[in-house]
């Protein structure tokens, strides 16, 4: 039972990086790394931040 409950929210971690990552100029299969718990959604949300500051200073 705890295998199915990781993988939905495994599952509805990459749904929404799939669709957010092309935006920050991150090739979208990055999102693969949201199946590593914890440590890849906020290596992720690390980049993304990283890249927001970076679009900004544009």
């Amino acid at each position: 039972m705890e295998g199915l409950i990781g993988l939905v929210v495994v599952v509805l971690l990459i749904i929404p990086m799939l669709k957010l990552l092309p935006h920050f100029g991150i090739n979208k299969y990055w999102a693969l790394v949201c199946v590593v718990p914890l440590v890849g959604v906020l290596a992720l949300v690390w980049w993304m931040s990283i890249k927001l500051q970076e679009l900004e200073r544009r």
